[in-house]
């Protein structure tokens, strides 16, 4: 008797607007890839966000739709959401057909919420993702549309509507993070750099776009300890303020300025410090690579949940939470020299951090996927866990 043949795998998933929305969902991605190498990838996003770059750049297909995001800040606005949910939900269901997609998946960001109405419309299964401590908006909604729901860290299943069914998966990370060897990894990271070898690196990471308060705080502390030989920072600053920036640092010798930092692992395993934002992603990054932290969250992130993040860490002794406001050259120099002057309690908030399933969460999440998909390679890579 023949059997059909296994359709090829077809997965879309929605993603965007800042990169710890998109950097989890290439992750997933990539994990797919791995597990069923002719599957089918594609995403949806708008035309404003990060997205626009970074998933053609990382070779997957991005389809876009029309949609406004869920921002209180809308005002009047806000009543056309309904309106503009069903439109873009509609053009989701367009390409689910299109892609012949077996499952959707929504990682969060005002892109999710189209791809799990449209999976609904079209009558496919999909799959949540919540990277946050506190739920976004957009995932709030969408988790009333689907029973598959996953999240980054158990904190997070008290706030999501239906949280108590909520699978535990950790945030998927890229895999050179997982499992990073920081030690071995560290002369060749700083010679890539272009920072000393022998100096205490501190990294300041503002996230996707950059972070002006980070910025500036670094900025500041260049010019305090400009006579020190033995630190260095590494200043992220974003496309946009770059050149300001650089003008700034003019020749200094203890700071360098970089609008991006493309290779994570290299920044993790050169740094002895990291000052950051608290997106759910950098915090699972410090959490599976054991850097030690100041996190400062965004002081308007809706719920507050970068302070909710940054708690998953300073709860534990991994990373120390500053305020926004706090965030000063001053401030940071009272904070982080006393820190540097004592390498056994960088080595002690190393050593606090818990990494828990993020390494794996790329496995799991695309095991979920698989599951859903009624896929075969589900059980391979099931065993290949055990």
């Amino acid at each position: 008797m023949l059997t059909s043949p296994t359709p090829p795998l077809s997965v879309v998933i929605g993603a965007g607007g800042t990169g710890g929305h998109i950097y989890p969902g290439l992750a997933l991605a990539d994990a797919l890839r791995r597990a069923v190498p002719d599957a089918e990838i594609s995403f949806v996003g708008t035309t404003r966000g990060l997205e626009t770059r970074l998933i053609p750049g990382a070779g997957y297909r991005l389809h876009t739709v029309d949609m406004i995001p869920f921002d209180p800040s809308l005002g009047a606005r806000r009543y056309l959401l309904p309106a503009a949910l069903v439109k873009s939900g509609m053009q989701v269901r367009s390409i689910l057909r299109e892609q012949r997609a077996q499952v959707a998946v929504g990682m969060g960001g005002y892109p999710s919420a189209p791809v799990i109405v449209g999976a609904r419309f079209a009558g496919l299964p999909s799959v949540i993702h919540e990277s946050n401590a506190v739920p976004g908006r957009a995932n709030q909604f969408a988790a009333r549309l689907t029973p598959h729901l996953t999240v980054a860290f158990d904190r997070s299943r008290a706030h999501l509507a239906g949280g108590e069914r909520a699978r535990v998966v950790g945030m998927p990370i890229a895999a050179g993070l997982a499992g990073l060897d920081r030690p071995a990894l560290r002369a060749e990271a700083r010679r890539a750099l272009g920072v000393p070898q022998d100096a205490r690196v501190i990294v300041f990471n503002g996230g996707s776009l950059g972070a002006a308060r980070l910025t500036e705080a670094a900025l500041g502390l260049a010019e305090l300890w400009r006579s020190r030989t033995d630190v260095f920072l590494l200043i992220k600053t974003g496309p946009a303020a770059l050149e300001e920036t650089r003008r700034r640092l003019g020749a200094s010798p203890v700071a360098r300025a970089v609008p991006y930092l493309d290779r994570m692992d290299h920044a993790y395993a050169a740094a002895d410090l990291v000052v950051c934002r608290a997106g759910s992603a950098t915090v699972a990054e410090l959490a599976a690579t054991g850097v030690p932290a100041v996190l400062v969250p965004y002081p308007h992130a809706p719920g507050d949940h970068q302070t909710h993040n940054a708690r998953v860490l300073s709860d534990v002794g991994a990373g120390l939470l500053l305020p926004d406001a706090e965030t000063t050259a001053e401030h940071l120099a009272d904070l982080v020299g006393p820190l540097l002057d004592r390498p056994e309690r960088l080595a002690a908030m190393a050593r606090a951090a818990d990494p828990g399933p993020h390494a794996d969460a790329a496995r799991n999440l695309t095991a979920e996927v698989l599951r859903l998909a009624g896929h075969p390679a589900r059980l391979t890579l099931m065993e290949n866990a055990a």
